[in-house]
């Protein structure tokens, strides 16, 4: 990701999003929330690179800094709440994409948060259905939606999303936590028993 425009399209992704240039210098090109109308993506050339102003948690910021000479401190923000990415080629899109999502997180009000903290919750040892944390999360419809938020999960190591399963038990496909067999290795070294793909609820479902 090297351009503006990608960046916005990125960020108009998120739901209630919206593209705003509140100053009289056209250089700068926000994305905000519409919930709260707080901009999580800022936007601004700034020698001769895109430059994005994203927020962060502090503990995170140093974290993205080590990692990537190309994300410092952010200009004209708070240091310790928000980063400076510059799209100089050097980060990989995921990456920027992650930042961008977790800016996002930290801005809105919205149901990413509510699941992240309700798969948080689901004991060692145990699974839970999408619907299940759906609801835990404050509305049970939004089962697809849990799917959607755990497939970016921005802290593996912190958030379980392998502790997830559908209404059947059975386990995500291939493509989830880190390639085939990965899911299944992970429950099965909490003690969970898996069988051809599926968990068996009756034993191991979290009953809150």
């Amino acid at each position: 990701m090297k351009t503006r425009e990608e960046a916005i399209a990125y960020g108009l992704s998120f739901a209630d999003t919206y593209q705003d240039a509140p100053f009289h210098d056209t250089n700068w090109q926000l994305v905000r929330y519409k919930g709260n109308r707080k901009a999580f993506l800022w936007t601004y050339e700034k020698d001769g690179c895109i430059c994005l102003n994203v927020k962060v948690d502090p503990e995170k910021a140093l974290f993205w800094r080590r990692i990537y000479r190309s994300v410092v401190p952010g200009y004209h923000q708070n240091k310790d709440h928000w980063n400076t990415v510059i799209l100089d080629g050097s980060i990989p899109d995921k990456d920027v994409k992650m930042m961008i999502a977790e800016s996002y997180d930290l801005i809105s009000d919205n149901p990413s948060k509510r699941i992240y903290e309700a798969v948080r919750k689901i004991p060692y040892g145990c699974v839970a259905t999408y619907a299940q944390v759906a609801e835990v999360a404050g509305d049970r419809k939004m089962a697809r939606a849990v799917g959607n938020a755990l497939h970016r999960n921005p802290d593996p190591e912190g958030i379980p999303c392998y502790r997830v399963v559908n209404s059947k038990g059975q386990l995500a496909g291939e493509f989830a936590f880190g390639g085939a067999g990965q899911q299944a290795k992970l429950l099965m070294a909490e003690g969970i028993e898996v069988t051809d793909g599926v968990v068996d609820l009756s034993r191991y479902q979290w009953k809150p």
